[in-house]
């Protein structure tokens, strides 16, 4: 078989992925804390002494536009925005830790507070919220809740969102749309100096 069809089959495999990155980032445009998937297409010239002329295309993705979009006040007490380079931790569906900008929390069944399903961390691990009780997050991540029945100067503390700061260079994103650590690191470590 002519080895132009490959050329041309390889361009056309990776002008459908970019279609479906960019599918992907238009679908996405709304969503609380979603970054944009950048991508780029390069040549790769083919090594052998029969194909001197012959190049691929190669999918090469920089990662992901970190430009902080507008903060919309919403006045729901689950909604936070993070400042800064900051990160939510949440733990992701294969029980690892994640991270995401979307500050759009709910509760779950359990009383859990999640982000699109995932618990959100705590510097102590998921973060349980007392049934029918009234929450109240701080600038610095403090959740407080007030029970129902009980004086409004009777507030439980139920623990602090982990904060993380990190650059785009620090973090990558993974197939499930949460961001990871590079290298090593497995986790990181919670920043006192980020708000929410």
């Amino acid at each position: 078989m002519d080895h132009a069809i490959y050329t041309a089959m390889g361009a056309a495999s990776q002008t459908l992925q970019q279609q479906a990155v960019t599918a992907n980032n238009l679908a996405n445009a709304s969503t609380p804390g979603f970054r944009a998937q950048l991508n780029a297409l390069r040549a790769v010239p083919v090594q052998g002494d029969s194909l001197p002329t012959r190049t691929l295309v190669t999918a090469s993705t920089p990662g992901s536009d970190m430009t902080p979009g507008a903060m919309d006040y919403t006045g729901r007490s689950l909604d936070v925005a993070v400042r800064q380079d900051g990160w939510l931790a949440v733990q992701a569906q294969d029980g690892t830790e994640a991270y995401t900008r979307n500050g759009n929390m709910e509760l779950n069944p359990a009383g859990q507070l999640t982000i699109q399903g995932k618990l959100v961390m705590g510097d102590g691990g998921p973060i349980a919220v007392p049934q029918g009780s009234e929450i109240t997050i701080a600038a610095d991540g403090t959740i407080t809740a007030l029970n129902p029945g009980d004086a409004p100067n009777a507030t439980v503390q139920l623990g602090r969102l982990k904060l993380v700061k990190a650059t785009s260079s620090e973090v990558t994103r993974g197939d499930d749309g949460l961001f990871r650590p590079t290298g090593a690191t497995q986790t990181l470590q919670a920043d006192q100096t980020i708000t929410a």
